[in-house]
C-alpha cells in the first residue's frame, strides 16, 4: 500500500451508491488517475467543494497493490473554477478541457506539460473571455499528445505554406496546400497560420491582452477539434457546444 499528497486537477466525478463518488484527477506526477471518494456528499471537512470538475487541489490518496480505483482520503483547494464568475459559455471551455484530457489520456501515465498547460489555461480563462485559452488548449494538447501536424508546409509536397493558406479534411492527417487539397477540404487562412505559429512560440501570458473574439482562429479551433476526434476516434460532445456558441 502507498500513500501519496501531490497536486491534481478534478476532471470528472460520478456517485456511486448513497454517498461515495467516483473521481477522475489529472495529476501532476501520476498523471491521471481514478479514485473513490467515501461520503464525499456527507463530508465538507475532507472535501468540501473540491471535487468541482476543473479545481486544483492538493489531493491525498492511498493506492493498494491490484485495484484500479485509488482511496482518495481528502483534497485541499488550490485553486477553484467557482471563485469567479461562471457563464454558460466559461462552463463550455472548462468542460472542454476535462473532456479532451479524460479522453485522451492515458491512465498512471505522467505528463507534465499538459499539467503545467492546463493550469495555464485555466487560469486564464474567464468570463467573457474563452476563446484564446481555448484555441491556446486546443492546439497545445495535440501538440503533446504527437498528433499535431505542420503548420508551415504541406503534408503532401512538403512545400511552404508561405504567408499562404492552407487546407484541411476530417478524414485526413495534414494540412496541404491548394495544390493538394481534397474537393471537401476546409481552408485555415493564412492569418490563422500565423497565429497558430504565434502560440506555438509564446507563453500564455504574451497572448492575454489581445481581444480575442469569437470569430479570431475559428478555423484553426475547428482544425484542432478535427484533429483530436480523429485521433479519439469518437466526437467530442464539449467541442460541439463551442463550435455551436461561435468558436
Amino acid at each position: 500500500m502507498n500513500a501519496y499528497q501531490g497536486e491534481a486537477v478534478i476532471l470528472r466525478t460520478w456517485p456511486v451508491q448513497e454517498a461515495d463518488q467516483i473521481v477522475s484527477l489529472f495529476t501532476r506526477t501520476q498523471g491521471r488517475i481514478r479514485g473513490v471518494a467515501k461520503a464525499a456528499a456527507k463530508s465538507r471537512r475532507r472535501f468540501g467543494g473540491a471535487l468541482e470538475p476543473m479545481t486544483w487541489v492538493s489531493a491525498s490518496y492511498v493506492e493498494k497493490p491490484k485495484q484500479d480505483l485509488v482511496r482518495l482520503d481528502s483534497c485541499e483547494v488550490l485553486a477553484s473554477p467557482l471563485s469567479d464568475p461562471v457563464d454558460y459559455l466559461r462552463a463550455a471551455a472548462l468542460a472542454f478541457y476535462a473532456e479532451v484530457l479524460e479522453e485522451a489520456l492515458p491512465d498512471h501515465d505522467p505528463n507534465e506539460p499538459a499539467f503545467r498547460l492546463l493550469l495555464a489555461v485555466l487560469n486564464h480563462t474567464r468570463t467573457n473571455q474563452i476563446w484564446m485559452p481555448v484555441s491556446y488548449f486546443s492546439l497545445w494538447i495535440t501538440r503533446l499528445l504527437g498528433w499535431m501536424p505542420s503548420v508551415t508546409h504541406c503534408a503532401v509536397c512538403g512545400e511552404a505554406f508561405a504567408g499562404g493558406a492552407a487546407w484541411f479534411h476530417a478524414e485526413e492527417d495534414g494540412l496541404v496546400c491548394a495544390r493538394h487539397r481534397h474537393p471537401a477540404s476546409r481552408m485555415l487562412s493564412a492569418e490563422s497560420l500565423l497565429l497558430a505559429r504565434r502560440i506555438f512560440q509564446s507563453p500564455i501570458a504574451a497572448l492575454a491582452g489581445e481581444p480575442w473574439p469569437a470569430s479570431l482562429a475559428a478555423d484553426l479551433r475547428r482544425f484542432a477539434f478535427q484533429a483530436l476526434e480523429r485521433h479519439l476516434e469518437r466526437r467530442l460532445r464539449s467541442a460541439a457546444t463551442l463550435a455551436k456558441l461561435g468558436g
